[in-house]
């Protein structure tokens, strides 16, 4: 059965807060001049203008009860002012009360449709309720055209939400990416964005299943997803099949090599690591190119002393990859055990430039200096060294997720 994502209902309230700070400053100036001209009147006003102050208070207070039974006073004392129906709506959108505050919403509008902010409150509202293809329009208007950041991502979220619950999932995605591009690194969007992510992969995956269920492209999915999940046995079984739709296919021999080794990691058993070998080499007849495959056996002929072998992987892997830190780092350990520190140094120094935070290239970093005789690059490498793996394991972090297996200093 097709799995779908949903927002809960209270699953953004502190994120509106801006939003709606904007919609209550601008519906207080009007209210305030009502509350002027009550005054300027008779005795029989003061009710009115002792509602508004108490109700402005309260609302400012985040007092909702209190502000809902004053502003549904004021209402009752004057029915006809839009301003009055569309801050008891904010109030009642504040409480969750979103049938009420549609209600409130729809009657300020009506009254005065040029009301600023109450169009894109009132689809937010009706999103609220699930009322997905009432709010649609407003919220694509108020996402596509409002220059106001805050307006525009609360529109969006509720925006992915009626996409979703629509089942347009692919609009819901094209949102994520523009929220996820202006909003970098905002918790609630990569919160929400990885839900729509990950909805959209499920059903991209359910129309692979049934639109074809034996092809090729079907296997290597499901061998994907066991593999994600450690069941190793299946994603073998998967990869297998692949292989015997293509046998020329790149990347497959890679992927099961792998499997064998990350299945090694949980039983130790030392067949599985020998036949991974035998899939990286294979893969590097389909696909000599393939720096993973090339670096994976570099670092299991470097862990069984094949040094040579080792060190003319490891540069085979950099020569389709310059980039490739953890490639320097094994290439380095090879130079090390060769008593060959300066061009250990060269590619360690290399591999700290393009990642900083690697603990172990520092590592080696000062086994090279020492090697060199440099006491003093030594002892600042080691320090290094000595900060980031205590920042690390007092996080309790491990080896980051990788394409590849991760350099780790040996005992």
């Amino acid at each position: 059965m097709a799995r779908r994502v949903f927002f809960s209902q209270n699953s953004v309230p502190n994120a509106y807060a801006q939003l709606l700070l904007m919609i209550r400053q601008q519906i207080a100036l009007v209210l305030c001049s009502i509350a002027v001209m009550c005054s300027a009147q008779d005795n029989g006003s003061v009710p009115t203008e002792q509602y508004f102050e108490a109700g402005q208070k309260a609302l400012a207070a985040g007092r909702f009860e209190d502000a809902e039974r004053n502003f549904e006073k004021l209402r009752d004392l004057e029915p006809r002012v839009a301003e009055i129906r569309a801050n008891l709506g904010l109030v009642y959108f504040r409480e969750g009360k979103y049938e009420q505050a549609v209600s409130e919403l729809n009657r300020a509008l009506k009254l005065k449709p040029d009301l600023p902010k109450i169009p894109s409150l009132l689809a937010m509202s009706l999103s609220e309720l699930g009322r997905y293809k009432e709010a649609l329009p407003e919220l694509e208007k108020c996402f596509a055209e409002s220059s106001e950041l805050p307006s525009k991502r609360m529109c969006g979220l509720q925006l992915e939400r009626s996409y979703t619950g629509l089942r347009r999932d692919g609009d819901a995605v094209q949102v994520a990416l523009e929220l996820q591009r202006l909003f970098p690194g905002d918790a609630e969007i990569l919160y929400h964005n990885e839900k729509i992510y990950g909805n959209f992969a499920f059903q991209t995956i359910q129309q692979l299943v049934h639109a074809a269920p034996n092809s090729m492209w079907r296997h290597q999915a499901a061998a994907e997803a066991y593999e994600s999940q450690g069941n190793y046995t299946l994603s073998l079984s998967e990869y297998k099949e692949v292989l015997n739709q293509d046998p020329h296919r790149p990347g497959i021999h890679y992927r099961i090599g792998r499997t064998l080794l990350a299945r090694e990691d949980q039983t130790h058993l030392p067949a599985d690591a020998v036949d991974a070998a035998k899939e990286f080499e294979q893969e590097l007849q389909v696909d000599s190119s393939n720096a993973n495959a090339a670096y994976e056996l570099a670092d299991i002929y470097r862990k069984s002393q094949q040094l040579d072998k080792a060190g003319d992987l490891f540069e085979l892997a950099l020569k389709h990859y310059p980039d490739f830190e953890d490639a320097h780092v094994g290439l380095a350990a090879v130079l090390i055990t060769q008593n060959k520190p300066t061009l250990a140094i060269a590619h360690l120094k290399q591999a700290v430039a393009l990642r900083p935070s690697d603990d172990v290239a520092w590592y080696r970093l000062a086994q090279a200096e020492r090697l060199a005789g440099d006491t003093a690059g030594q002892k600042s490498a080691m320090a290094e060294f000595q900060r980031l793996r205590s920042i690390r394991l007092g996080a309790g972090q491990d080896q980051n997720a990788s394409e590849v297996t991760r350099q780790a200093i040996e005992p």
